[in-house]
């Protein structure tokens, strides 16, 4: 059989010196992968401005509405993230930036009204059920920010005015409601 030894090139039993060694160099290895990846810096999702697109340009956003979205969806599903202290550090700012990436391909509050409305009263169904479920926000974002933890309360009020606005929409753009147990084509 061919041992770990022999694939870095040392066919026999390492010495203790040459083992320690050995792990200085891959930990100095990791140490330079570390500090070099420091200098990857992904951009930051903080614009400026309020969007033309954001959804209260059409449809009203109560203020307890406004609060619950603000600390519990805007980080990662609009324009403007409040990064933690943590997203200046890689390999944790690729994942953050990740996964607000992923969040604002799914729903951007900022860009609601450039959807078509199927897809506007779509994504309100999916915010209403998605925190009805207790699936957002994610566990991994509420683990850190405890505050994002929605009470019951909360989810009520988010999924009362997602249901509204998806009327509305729905009402507005002559949208039928899907039928239980049919499949939806994309």
């Amino acid at each position: 059989t061919i041992g770990v030894n022999h694939l870095l090139g040392c066919p026999g039993k390492l010495s203790l010196a040459e083992n320690q060694g050995m792990k200085r160099k891959i930990l100095l290895g990791l140490l330079l992968v570390f500090v070099l990846i420091q200098f990857i810096r992904p951009e930051k999702n903080q614009a400026n401005t309020v969007s033309a697109n954001h959804i209260s340009k059409v449809y009203p956003v109560p203020v307890e509405v406004g609060k619950i979205l603000k600390k519990a969806c805007t980080d990662c599903h609009s324009n403007y993230t409040v990064y933690p202290w943590y997203s200046n550090i890689q390999p944790v700012a690729g994942w953050l930036q990740y996964h607000v990436n992923d969040g604002k391909e799914h729903l951007n509050f900022d860009e609601f009204l450039a959807y078509p409305a199927k897809d506007q009263a779509h994504a309100m169904e999916e915010l209403a059920e998605t925190v009805k479920e207790g699936e957002m926000p994610l566990p991994s974002y509420t683990w850190i920010h405890k505050d994002a933890v929605l009470t019951e309360a909360e989810k009520t009020t988010l999924t009362q005015w997602a249901n509204q606005v998806r009327s509305a929409i729905m009402q507005s753009n002559n949208i039928q409601a899907e039928k239980e147990g049919k499949n939806e084509k994309d």
